[in-house]
């Protein structure tokens, strides 16, 4: 199949059930349960204490700005904030797992039942949040050897517990997306309120936000399949990817007689392809018991109340609100993923500027501007009231589409206002009626053929007229002007 094909809902009959679990680290300055720093150097076990390295002794406390960051995901996503949450022990044997269990929560998780309105091509779609809780992530394994990282090609593994317990925050999805379109678009939206929130970076090539994807297919109407789950997706192509591969490859054994393994299974970038690691394991695999060490976490009132007064704009409020300024949907989504840009555009149309064409010259020109010089917007000298005084003239008639785009680069390298800008470069567009009905006088006299025709009803040539026209002003002259002018001469006006 195409590395990027679409597999429709109820594709030959099948329908795919897909759930999605997503870890995000956040961005705590130190670790989980320890005072350990949290931004992973780059020197291998450097920042280990005995509390990450679960050392004899060593007691677990809490880290207030982790659980906060939990809190406002919980909110922002609707979910219900348990005034009451415990600490779980989830057992488990790996080496970079130094404890032997991982601190999780099972039963009653800070926050739980929420949803998600997501964009699917327009169409709105909500997807259930299952529950939001708090776990610690893992040690970090190398495998080295020939096999491109993969353990069974190893010839030894380097262990580096820098990363051990960083604060996690998984997010669970309800079985609600039918198709890797949705998986998609669910990431993405998950993605921009992770970021809106402030509580991660969430950058999916950095692994500081990650998918697993739970896929299962069925015949409308039946009970769910079996599902395998895609662990640690890191992009938002390769989940969209990695799911339709695992559907149309479910869909290929049933269709030949075989059975769905309930099983891990790791996507290969460069395949295209899943393949298998483990047997799943079910929950009582994971022989789940409360941690003693940890008390039940409390979160009163005063603390849900906070977190909602807190909020930013989430991403589907400030998606309405671009709509709702005239912005067409594929610029709104791209204000959504630069939040600078949008920042940009916010105010300039609160200072009057039209919504529509400051989106475009943003989405457009700005963005292309931006990518040839590999810089980011606060690096240029554009500002809001740039777009400001840019539409103003456009839309007064003192300069051209083409030619505000140029004035618009040259705002970027900080050549001055707009406006000085298009002085000094002899840019501004005549609009001066006098002016023109000079020019047009005379294109008419060059051109009788043209203008018995127009006369007699024929109205072609008079796009051939306004070219005449632009091309001796040196294309200055204001078409909607030009063209004013020539149908009055033209009607014997």
């Amino acid at each position: 199949m195409s590395i990027d094909s679409v597999t429709p809902l109820n594709a030959g009959g099948w329908e795919a059930v897909i759930g999605l679990e997503t870890h995000v680290e956040l961005s705590t300055a130190s670790k989980m349960f320890c005072g350990c720093r949290a931004d992973i150097p780059e020197e291998p076990n450097t920042a280990c204490c005995p509390v990450c390295l679960a050392l004899p002794g060593a007691l677990p406390v809490p880290n207030e700005q982790a659980i906060e960051g939990i809190v406002r995901i919980g909110t922002a996503l609707g979910c219900e904030i348990n005034e009451t949450s415990l600490f779980y022990r989830k057992n488990y044997f790996y080496p970079d797992l130094p404890k032997n269990y991982q601190i999780s929560q099972y039963t009653f998780p800070v926050a739980e039942h929420g949803a998600l309105e997501i964009d699917v091509e327009g169409e709105p779609f909500t997807v259930g949040i299952t529950r939001v809780h708090m776990e610690e992530d893992t040690g970090k394994s190398t495998h080295v050897g020939d096999g491109g990282g993969r353990i069974h090609d190893a010839s030894h593994t380097l262990l580096d517990f820098n990363r051990a317990g960083v604060p996690l925050v998984e997010i669970v999805t309800e079985p609600d997306i039918r198709t890797p379109e949705q998986a998609r678009a669910y990431g993405a939206e998950l993605q921009r309120v992770v970021l809106a929130l402030g509580v991660s970076d969430a950058k999916l090539e950095a692994g500081s936000m990650r998918f697993d994807a739970n896929v299962s297919v069925r015949r409308p109407g039946e009970e769910f399949g079996t599902r395998t789950e895609t662990k640690n997706v890191n992009s938002l192509r390769s989940l969209q990817r990695a799911v339709a591969f695992e559907i149309e490859r479910q869909i290929a054994v049933l269709e030949s007689g075989g059975t769905i393994v309930q099983e891990t299974r790791h996507w290969n970038e460069d395949t295209g392809k899943t393949s298998s690691m483990r047997t799943k394991e079910e929950s009582e695999d994971y022989r789940y018991f409360q941690d003693p060490d940890l008390l039940p976490l409390s979160v009163d009132e005063t603390w849900r109340l906070r977190a909602v007064e807190a909020l930013p704009e989430l991403p589907g409020a400030a998606r309405t609100r671009f709509r709702d300024a005239g912005v067409d949907p594929v610029n709104a989504e791209t204000l959504l993923d630069n939040p600078a840009l949008a920042a940009l555009f916010t105010d300039a149309v609160a200072a009057g500027a039209p919504g529509r064409l400051v989106a475009n010259w943003l989405t457009g020109e700005v963005i292309a501007q931006l990518r040839r010089d590999e810089v980011d917007v606060s690096d240029t000298s554009l500002s809001s009231s740039h777009l400001v005084e840019l539409a103003s003239m456009v839309d007064g008639g003192d300069l051209s589409s083409s030619a505000a785009k140029d004035v618009l680069t040259r705002a970027m390298a900080g050549e001055g206002t707009p406006r000085a800008i298009a002085e000094a470069n002899d840019l501004l567009q005549v609009s001066d009626t006098g002016a023109i009905e000079e020019v047009v006088e005379q294109v008419l006299v060059d051109n009788p053929d043209a203008l018995e025709k127009v006369r007699s009803g024929d109205m072609k040539p008079l796009g051939f007229l306004t070219g005449q026209v632009m091309r001796q002003m040196g294309g200055k002259a204001d078409p909607k002007v030009v063209q004013q002018v020539l149908r009055a001469k033209t009607q014997g006006e």
